[in-house]
């Protein structure tokens, strides 16, 4: 026995219960830090002076920042140690938020975004594999639920949370309210942590992870700035296309000869593996897209205030928390049939925002937002166990880490497809409706189909193309549930291919 187990051996039951809770309240606030974002980013967007697909930067590129920095949590661990790497990252990660905070431009606040997901990324895997190492193997189920319920209260506390500072104060104390609670984290997890030797004998392949890095961030680009910049008749697209294909071909190529890649390929010869690896992507796809969508619809075209925007997004952790505890007591089933009635609950959600307008309820969208919760949660425990059913046990680090990231690029790809689908839609559709506007339309001369329009002064011209305007982003937002609806019906068939093992 070596010396580091030893000594979380004879830690004290009020060291453990200590470390518990350090571990998860960092688990926690980064878990709000994720969606706390969703309420605010209307506020943000006046404050920053952008449009609807820049400010949706600020959550695309801190998911992206995320997925990137997770796989190489097992190798910083290594390398500096479990204790190191979370009181550092979580420090990074509380600076980083007071910044976003205290940001002034949107480019400034989209660099602390980044610096924010990759500061936190290494918190979640870590937590679990610190709290499996401190506790006997007979009170694992207890903590990990414990654990869990702590990563699904985070994205409950956030909206709400977000909604409420933005209403009394403004965006930024969305942010300055959390910086205290970070700090907290960090004294307590160098307090109570105990300490682990690192690994001289650590390594990593820099040339895969920078080469991965580079392609996606550059594919990232493409796609939230392809729309405004008309796709590859821009330079910048065209450049950055060009990047992210040499960057994607030297990683591939590497992959397939080194020794000891970053990501091993072979892996993808596990058919349950490689399915899904396909769900999980479609999971990140339908995870955080309605609660980036929907803030700025219901704030700027619908007329909700910020408070109801976050019971809104609220929801989704409540139906998230109970569709978890579900998933325990359905553990036991076919993993199939659990992700079967979670995509088809997905699927209802999708169809069922697809026919709401501007006259929607806060009630009729919290019952949306807790029924795409419950399949949210409904799906994760059986996709996760049937995933790594058949993967040996060393792999399984490295598995993971796969699993992680295509999870979160799932999540960042497709907010930025959804945006830049709701501002062609909408432009195209304003150009298609004000052409009836017109004094040759021998309808408008017409007195009773008016209605409370008016066309013959400035002031009534100004109101019906507000109007216009708000039902053209209305079609374009539909358009977008519907790509979220084409989503959820894809992965059914995928199900039927995997096998369950017995």
């Amino acid at each position: 026995m070596t010396a580091t187990t030893t000594d979380r051996a004879e830690l004290s039951a009020l060291r453990k219960v200590l470390v518990l809770v350090v571990v998860i309240m960092s688990s926690t606030l980064y878990g709000t830090t994720l969606l706390v974002v969703s309420t605010i980013l209307p506020q943000m967007q006046g404050t920053m002076s952008a449009t609807a697909d820049e400010i949706a930067w600020v959550m695309t590129f801190n998911i992206l920042a995320t997925a990137i920095a997770t796989p190489t949590t097992g190798w910083l661990a290594t390398r500096f140690g479990r204790r190191q790497v979370m009181v550092w990252s979580l420090g990074g990660f509380t600076v980083s938020t007071f910044m976003c905070g205290a940001a002034g431009s949107l480019e400034s606040l989209i660099v602390w975004r980044i610096l924010q997901g990759a500061f936190g990324a290494p918190s979640t895997p870590l937590t679990q594999s610190i709290l499996l190492d401190t506790f006997p193997r007979h009170q694992h189920g207890l903590v990990i639920g414990i654990f869990g319920f702590g990563v699904v209260i985070g994205p409950v506390i956030g909206p709400v949370l977000g909604g409420i500072m933005a209403e009394l104060y403004s965006w930024r104390w969305a942010f300055y309210v959390l910086v205290p609670v970070g700090v907290i984290s960090v004294f307590g997890l160098r307090l109570c942590l105990p300490p682990d030797p690192p690994s001289q004998q650590a390594r990593l392949d820099w040339t895969g992870f920078l080469t991965l890095s580079i392609a996606l961030g550059a594919v990232q680009l493409v796609l939230s700035r392809g729309q405004r910049l008309d796709w590859f008749e821009s330079g910048e697209i065209l450049l950055e296309a060009a990047v992210a294909a040499v960057a994607l071909w030297i990683f591939v190529a590497h992959s397939l000869t080194a020794a000891r890649p970053f990501l091993d390929p072979r892996h993808f010869l596990n058919r349950n593996y490689a399915i899904g690896l396909l769900l999980v992507t479609v999971y990140g796809m339908l995870n955080f897209t309605p609660m980036v969508l929907l803030p700025p619809l219901l704030r700027e075209h619908a007329g909700f205030p910020d408070a109801l925007v976050g019971v809104v997004v609220a929801g989704r952790g409540v139906g998230g928390a109970v569709g978890f505890l579900i998933a325990g007591f359905t553990s036991r089933l076919d993993p199939r049939i659990g992700m079967t009635v979670g995509f088809a609950m997905l699927l209802t959600a999708g169809f069922w925002l697809m026919h709401v307008n501007l006259e929607v309820t806060v009630h009729a969208l919290a019952a949306n937002a807790l029924l795409q919760g419950l399949a949210i949660g409904a799906i994760w425990v059986p996709l996760t166990v049937v995933t790594f059913s058949t993967v040996a046990p060393p792999h399984l680090p490295e598995t993971s880490a796969v699993f992680h990231l295509l999870r979160n690029l799932g999540s960042s790809f497709f907010i930025s497809i959804c945006v830049a689908e709701i501002v062609r839609s909408t432009g195209m559709n304003y150009s298609r409706l004000v052409e009836v506007i017109t004094p040759f339309n021998e309808l408008l001369s017409m007195p009773w189909t008016h209605g409370a329009w008016e066309t013959d002064s400035v002031g009534g011209l100004a109101r019906l193309a507000r109007e216009i305007r708000r039902q053209s982003a209305m079609i374009g937002y539909l358009n977008a549930f519907g790509l979220y609806t084409a989503a959820c019906a894809a992965a059914l068939p995928l199900i039927m291919l995997l096998r369950r093992k017995r």
